[in-house]
């Protein structure tokens, strides 16, 4: 067993899940600092915090087998104590307490004063906007709301982050002037509904007054916008997107489906007609727009005929980016009193049958791409290759732009021009002009 450390403990934030997992874990690891703390992610440390994810089933099983492992690292004295945060320890609290009684403590998505207490700090008010970026220091995600408002059935994200609440545009600004000073070039907004921002504080639709005060910070060069929901979606951004060159030309907005029927029953407040009334506005305010969109199969009630119906309107949409889902059937969520009547290899079929679609469409539009220049971000060396990206790609989730890196240098975190020469499915290859 490991001699324990009379010196100063290392306290190691482990992450899991989304963006907004992201962005809570560098708001708990600024906080710590400012503490005096020594603060590690994902690294060795004599403390663990593990911040969880409780949204899908997968994501669950993450979550769980990442605790066990870590109660497992205590036990053999090589970690001294593992706290358990997020989402999964907000849904599921009595029962984790139960069943892996060996975590030292849970705490739920909104005690952070009470963890950083149990880690021997103060929660500190005046901290507004720092935080201890983990991504990349020149892109940074900016988290303007929490909660979400929205009834969709299959969701269990109310239960886990409340309702919807709205950061303030002043703390928003005063966060992205720091990150700007400290390197920060483009900045990802994100937030469970980003279309609701500012209703509860503002009573309208905000999003768009935000951009026009981000987009003034000095040394941010590109705002990409995720997480946008299809209805009630305030059109003064789109005229913000196609104006303003700081705004990339992109959106991420999760559609789930098509079937009137389902998305009905899905609670998300659209039909098809009016979802395709949405992407064409779109598309003739900003023809040069990359959509995004997320899509769920197996929802309860998908029959053979709705899902060709998606299909069909994926061949129809050609999004420029797609992602899909397998539907899980989560306990306390309005659709769990609906029969989850789709088998889970059916399920997967589905996505197969989608993504192969995204990708043959994915690859049509890359060939088009060839011999065009491309203004790139560029985010890590690989091998032979620097990795970048244009402002249709999201760090992560999206395309990539490879350039060779025989007789090229590239200073990571730059932009630079690329000529496009060749194309697959979701990499171009280029050349520095």
């Amino acid at each position: 067993m490991r001699t324990k450390s009379t010196g100063k403990k290392k306290i190691n934030i482990v992450t899991l899940g989304c963006s907004k997992n992201v962005y809570d874990s560098e708001v708990l690891m600024g906080q710590l600092k400012a503490n005096g703390k020594e603060v590690v992610h994902e690294d060795r440390g004599d403390i663990v915090v593990i911040n969880t994810c409780g949204f899908i089933d997968n994501a669950k099983e993450e979550s769980i087998n990442t605790i066990l492992d870590y109660v497992e690292a205590k036990s053999r004295g090589e970690v001294e104590k593992v706290f358990v945060t997020g989402c999964l320890s907000e849904r599921y609290k009595p029962d984790l307490i139960k069943e892996i009684p060996d975590v030292d403590q849970y705490f739920g998505t909104r005690d952070l004063p009470i963890l950083l207490k149990h880690l021997g700090a103060d929660y500190k008010h005046e901290l507004v906007g720092e935080r201890l970026t983990t991504t990349p220091k020149h892109y940074a995600y900016l988290k303007i709301s929490e909660g979400c408002d929205r009834p969709c059935s299959f969701c269990a994200i109310p239960l886990m982050r409340g309702g919807h609440v709205s950061t303030p545009i002043e703390k928003l600004v005063t966060e992205t002037q720091k990150l700007a000073k400290a390197g920060t070039k483009e900045l990802i907004l994100i937030a469970q509904d980003l279309t609701y921002y500012g209703l509860d504080i503002y009573k309208k639709r905000a999003l768009g007054d935000l951009l026009k005060e981000l987009v003034k910070v000095e040394g941010i060069e590109w705002i990409r916008l995720h997480y946008a929901f299809p209805s009630g979606f305030p059109e003064d951004v789109l005229d913000i997107i196609r104006e303003e060159p700081k705004v990339c030309n992109y959106i991420d907005i999760p559609l789930q489906h098509i079937n009137s029927e389902l998305l009905k029953s899905m609670k998300r407040g659209t039909s098809h007609e009016k979802t395709d009334a949405l992407l064409a506005k779109f598309r003739e305010k900003v023809p040069d727009m990359a959509i995004r969109t997320t899509l769920i199969v197996g929802y309860p009630g998908e029959t053979e005929e709705r899902f060709h119906e998606l299909k069909d309107w994926v061949k129809e949409q050609k999004f420029d980016r797609l992602g899909c889902f397998t539907y899980s059937h989560e306990e306390n969520t309005s659709a769990y009193v609906l029969e989850d009547n789709i088998p889970q290899e059916v399920k997967e079929a589905r996505v197969e049958e989608i993504m192969e679609l995204q990708s043959q469409i994915s690859w049509e539009k890359n060939q088009k791409k060839v011999g065009k220049v491309y203004k790139c971000i560029f985010d890590r060396k690989e091998g032979n290759y620097f990795i970048g990206r244009t402002e249709y790609d999201s760090p992560d989730v999206d395309n990539t732009v490879l350039v060779p890196a025989d007789d090229t240098y590239i200073s990571i975190g730059e932009f630079a021009d690329v000529k496009i020469t060749s194309a697959e499915e979701f990499d171009l290859y280029g050349v520095l002009l």
